[in-house]
């Protein structure tokens, strides 16, 4: 090449604007924190562009379109590319657990976004790329594109503890952890933990989604660092203990980085008729039951629900969902509509209208959760909706339900002090007698004062920690600093 072509190469280099890429695993809770990940970058970059790929999947994972095209209105520095489908039978695994899918379909995915790096890279500058945990597989694209590579895991640091400590004791515990129930399991920088507390595609070894789970947290020691969606005040403990190597005896830990909490800032559209209700009732008087994007319950369970709810005596505004169909074929495909009439008990609606709101499949959560109105917080112990609701002050009662968060429970509980358990919610049944216990305790007992009070001040250190100087602010200025410097 001669020195005239050189020199027009590096002016075509130059010109280039500098994107980073995100690459999220299919979900609207992993996508909404790599999004919020997005706009925070900005914030302190705002030349920057955020590139970030969608994968289509073709089992249920939450809707997502309606939230893309807000994001795109509102950000025009951020882009979603969309990759192309992959035909993924729903029966290629006989796991019952979604997350055998998404492995799958994110080993196949590496190709097209091997081919869509390739493409970006001809008209911008490719910093970083930054993938969601189950999308480990992007680090061997990098690694051949040359491009640094960060896990973002978009739990919190107990998880993360945990994950990384896996490997370890699957060579150290021959048994599946169904067969252990609640013997306790002992991680680096955790409370005990009971067998029957992991993520339920991680209670037996002779599973399809364990397997994956074995690679994926295997994959922890890879990147050239792991962003963290939690702060330093939230989980002292095991953030001490992940540097230290505890979690990982056998190879380096990567640098870890406090960058949370990330949630969505604004409160969204839509719920007019829920947000209206709750305007005409006392403040901090209402509990809010919601159970995430994926969360379901059978009929029976939602007539205990009900049952318990109506008992409390408490006014309360709870999301309800179709439950799960008993068609193996159909397990993962989204529900319909829920019959109301049909699934709660008869004359429940009309006995507790007025002091109670029942609402089909969805409802704006972060304007919820910020309402004058909203006492408590009956969840499913989602990470995003664990943040979302210390961020608005509101106390929790963790009812998990599947992917990390009967372990989320074990630590908000007995670790964070920011909720009250709900007894039966592990073993799969909770009576209505728990339901009214939990749901009265949490708005009238001594022990749900002393929650409200402990979240109130986790939620200023939160905001402390996103703020001016605060700490997670200041850790993610000097990562993108560190990107911009190659």
């Amino acid at each position: 090449m001669g020195e005239e072509e050189m020199e027009m190469e590096m002016e075509m280099e130059m010109k280039k604007g500098e994107t980073i890429v995100l690459y999220p695993s299919p979900g609207i809770g992993h996508l909404i924190s790599m999004v919020e990940l997005g706009k925070s970058i900005l914030e302190l970059n705002p030349p920057f562009s955020i590139t970030i790929l969608i994968t289509q999947a073709s089992f249920n994972t939450g809707s997502t379109a309606p939230y893309v095209r807000s994001v795109e209105s509102s950000f025009p520095s951020i882009t979603f590319l969309h990759l192309p489908p992959i035909s993924l039978p729903l029966d290629a695994s006989p796991s019952p657990h979604h997350e055998a899918l998404i492995f799958r379909l994110l080993r196949l995915n590496n190709r097209l976004v091997h081919q869509s790096l390739l493409s970006l890279s001809l008209s911008s500058s490719v910093l970083v790329i930054l993938y969601d945990l189950f999308c480990h597989p992007v680090l061997d694209v990098a690694s051949q594109l040359h491009i640094p590579c960060y896990c973002f895991f978009s739990s919190g640091a107990a998880c993360l503890a945990t994950f990384l400590y896996f490997p370890t004791l699957h060579h150290l515990n021959p048994a599946s952890f169904k067969d252990l129930q609640d013997a306790p399991l002992h991680f680096p920088g955790l409370p005990p933990v009971p067998a029957s507390a992991m993520p339920l595609p991680m209670l037996d070894r002779n599973d399809e989604a364990y397997d994956g789970f074995v690679h994926v947290t295997g994959s922890l020691t890879k990147p050239d660092g792991i962003l963290i969606n939690t702060f330093d005040e939230l989980e002292p403990r095991a953030l001490r203990t992940i540097p230290d190597g505890s979690c990982v005896p056998d190879a380096p830990t990567p640098p870890i980085y406090c960058i949370g909490p990330l949630i969505a800032k604004e409160k969204g559209e839509g719920g007019r008729e829920c947000m209206h209700w709750l305007g005409l009732q006392p403040s901090r008087s209402v509990v809010f039951l919601c159970f995430g994007s994926l969360g379901l319950f059978s009929a029976a369970q939602l007539k205990e629900i009900a049952v318990g709810l109506e008992r409390s005596g408490q006014r309360f505004l709870w999301v309800v969902r179709s439950p799960p169909s008993e068609d193996p074929s159909k397990r993962f495909l989204p529900t319909p509509e829920p019959d109301l009439e049909a699934l709660l008990p008869d004359g429940f609606l009309e006995r507790t209208k007025g002091r109670g709101l029942v609402l089909k499949s969805w409802a704006p959560q972060m304007a919820v959760l910020s309402h004058d109105s909203v006492g408590g917080f009956v969840t499913h112990c989602g990470w995003n909706s664990v943040l979302e609701a210390l961020c608005a002050g509101v106390p929790m009662v963790a009812w998990p339900l599947y992917a990390e968060q009967r372990l989320n429970r074990v630590v908000m509980v007995e670790e964070m002090g920011l909720a009250m358990p709900m007894v039966g919610a592990e073993k799969g049944w909770v009576e209505a007698e728990e339901v009214e216990k939990r749901v009265r305790g949490l708005m009238e007992s001594e022990e749900g004062k002393a929650l409200r009070e402990r979240t109130a001040e986790m939620r200023d250190k939160a905001m402390a920690a996103l703020g001016e100087g605060g700490s997670s602010r200041t850790a993610l200025a000097d990562l993108t600093w560190m990107w911009k410097r190659g």
